[in-house]
């Protein structure tokens, strides 16, 4: 009697726990199966953009954001006019912190019709590549921007991926990578950015997908992810993951099903009036959606 009454008693809480699983967000409940590895990282783009570096790296200590993409033109003023000396400062400075410089955010693309745009959009890329290795960063940020009308898709494609190929290499000199951001007009589109990497040779060119709302288009968010999966690097741009439709809770299953083990790069585009409390909440709801304990 004792018996079937224990029994009964586990198959009425198993009932009930299966019942509550039920009731919870499937994606929420799919990413706490697995303990992720994935971390939370800035794109100064907008929330940084304004930080001078020492004020930079201690608002991202203090928000519990522990690294940083650093992008061309901002306050911060890590460009290639820094000297050798200046150079190891930077370097230094996010040595002596817990923060990591993951890399560097350049606007370099290589779709111009013109060439010599081509050419020394290549030669900045090569530059930054140098000031990446350094400041103790492991790579650069670049893109293609867009599928000029003027010449034939097909021939922009080989293009993009010719000048990768050729940034590459010098990349892999340096041990650095090549982060090829999904973007441009056109080029956002994951078919077109799967048809320039097929033609990428070199290890060192990855791609870092970008959260834009062409990632929805046919077949979908799942096939357009497994379409081009084999080529991520170690960084991802998202922007702020309770704003919007995105469906980011299945971005981070997806991540988390393939063990990714890179950087999640918030690059907000909201102006909140407390930047450090804004970067608090978006830990809080990226430890959520991965499963974080």
């Amino acid at each position: 009697m004792e018996k079937n009454e224990s029994r009964r008693s586990f198959l009425q809480k198993s009932l009930v726990a299966g019942v509550g699983l039920s009731l919870i967000d499937p994606f929420s409940a799919h990413a706490m199966m697995k303990k992720s590895k994935m971390q939370l990282g800035l794109v100064t783009y907008q929330w940084g953009k304004d930080w001078d570096l020492p004020t930079l790296i201690a608002n991202c200590e203090e928000a519990g954001i522990m690294g940083i993409e650093l992008r061309t033109q901002h306050a911060h003023g890590v460009e290639t006019s820094l000297s050798k000396k200046e150079r190891k400062a930077v370097k230094k400075r996010f040595a002596d912190s817990p923060v990591t410089c993951v890399g560097y955010g350049s606007n370099f693309d290589y779709h111009h019709v013109d060439q010599a745009q081509v050419k020394e959009n290549i030669q900045g890329t090569i530059d930054y590549l140098k000031l990446c290795k350094d400041i103790g960063a492991t790579g650069i940020k670049v893109k293609p921007n867009g599928l000029p009308k003027e010449v034939s898709k097909e021939k922009t494609i080989a293009q993009i991926a010719a000048s990768l190929n050729e940034c590459g290499k010098v990349a892999s000199d340096l041990g650095q990578v090549i982060r090829v951001e999904v973007h441009g007009s056109l080029t956002q589109q994951l078919p077109n950015m799967k048809a320039i990497f097929e033609q990428v040779t070199e290890k060192s060119v990855k791609m870092c997908w970008n959260c834009n709302d062409q990632d929805l288009l046919d077949p979908g968010l799942e096939a357009n992810f497994n379409s081009v999966k084999k080529w991520f690097g170690d960084t991802v741009h998202i922007r702020e993951l309770n704003v919007g439709d995105y469906p980011y809770q299945q971005l981070m299953n997806l991540f988390t099903d393939i063990d990714y083990e890179g950087w999640i790069l918030l690059e907000a585009r909201t102006s909140p009036t407390d930047r450090i409390v804004a970067m608090k909440e978006q830990l809080e709801v990226f430890n959520k959606m991965i499963g974080a304990k």
